[in-house]
């Protein structure tokens, strides 16, 4: 099959609520959409999730990445587009993925079929900071089915404490909980919170320090209470090997728009497993298309909730058939496959580029 057509959206879905990073607070997300069509009218999607401040790469420079791909790849076999493209993955890590996903799609990949009806549990994440606050949105959570709570820390040591605290007393037990700190503590910093938890209801705590700060997260995992795991620290082989080999890591986390393609990130996971660590999977950031393609890859490799909730936070949804989901879990009926819902994505299309037959030059904001 060859390449026809290649459309690129930068799409902004504002959220219900913002969501907090120790890095970012978002108010929308602003994923750059890749829909690839081939000669016999085949459609793939694909997405990348570019966060400000977490990557070298930026919203702009993905997506002229791919406008410049788009380019060279037009009129090219599936399988040598795919090839080409990842030449140049380094350049552009998420928008390349985001191209490579769509082709996977396109050349329908056995991992995003779906031949059974499957049910993911979700993770949540928990947005409030005050007790009374966390009491109500954990009741109202758990209500709603799910059975996993990420709790986000990167402030203070002692008020971080004091927000675990709160949640585990209003979780009561009910509920796993997961610590998050996006890298934000210092090795000092990360061993005094890690070392002071209560393990009640903990799962685990993620990334405490710097992803390329080895030896400071071994130490942190060495005096932590609970099990640690780590996310960023986590983009290829090699540092899943690496944290195999310190020998106190529990689990890795992995997100697919790290890792070029469905094929690798299932390699990926197997491969964790193998080391005696937990595999975990999601993007909290994604919108409808990566999660639905985490949610693939995570059926017969990971056997804890998926992090690939990022589709429940924006006020709208972008596909006509919405990924279903209903108390707390994603069900992926057999045979599904998104299709864009063009209506809605075009009213909240920011820019769009269309290389191929009735092609558009870069815009600005759709009305």
């Amino acid at each position: 099959m060859k390449i026809e057509s290649v459309i690129l959206r930068q799409v902004e879905l504002p959220l219900i609520k913002p969501y907090y990073l120790s890095f970012y607070t978002f108010e929308s997300f602003i994923p750059i959409y890749v829909e690839i069509r081939d000669t016999d009218g085949r459609v793939g999607l694909g997405e990348a999730q570019i966060s400000p401040n977490a990557y070298v790469e930026t919203r702009d420079t993905g997506l002229q990445f791919c406008k410049e791909q788009a380019e060279i790849v037009l009129g090219m076999e599936t399988g040598k587009a795919k090839a080409k493209i990842h030449s140049v993955w380094e350049e552009s890590a998420l928008a390349a993925t985001a191209f490579m996903t769509a082709i996977e799609m396109l050349e329908d990949s056995p991992i995003l079929k779906t031949d059974r009806d499957i049910e993911i549990p979700l993770l949540t994440p928990l947005n409030s900071k005050d007790p009374d606050g966390i009491k109500e949105e954990i009741e109202q959570r758990i209500g709603e089915g799910f059975r996993t709570i990420k709790v986000k820390v990167g402030s203070t040591v002692e008020d971080d404490l004091a927000r675990v605290e709160a949640a585990q007393k209003a979780n009561a037990g009910r509920a796993a909980i997961r610590i998050d700190a996006n890298f934000a503590y210092s090795r000092e910093e990360g061993c005094q919170f890690a070392s002071s938890l209560d393990p009640d209801s903990i799962e685990h705590f993620e990334q405490p320090c710097d992803p390329a700060a080895w030896d400071d997260n071994k130490a942190v995992a060495d005096v932590s209470t609970v099990p640690v795991m780590l996310d960023e620290s986590i983009k290829t082989e090699e540092h899943i090997e690496t944290a195999g080999s310190l020998g106190n890591i529990a689990a890795c986390k992995l997100k697919l728009k790290r890792l070029a393609t469905v094929e690798n990130l299932v390699s990926k996971l197997k491969r964790i497993s193998e080391l005696g660590m937990r595999p975990v999977l999601g993007d909290g950031t994604a919108s409808e298309i990566g999660c639905w393609m985490e949610a693939c890859a995570w059926r017969d490799t990971v056997d804890n909730a998926g992090e690939f909730s990022g589709f429940l936070k924006p006020k709208f949804r972008t596909l006509k058939n919405p990924l279903p989901f209903e108390k707390g879990s994603i069900y992926l009926p057999a045979g599904y496959r998104p299709e864009l819902d063009e209506d809605v994505v075009a009213k909240h299309t920011i820019k769009e580029e269309r290389i191929g037959p009735a092609r558009t030059a870069l815009s600005g904001a759709a009305e």
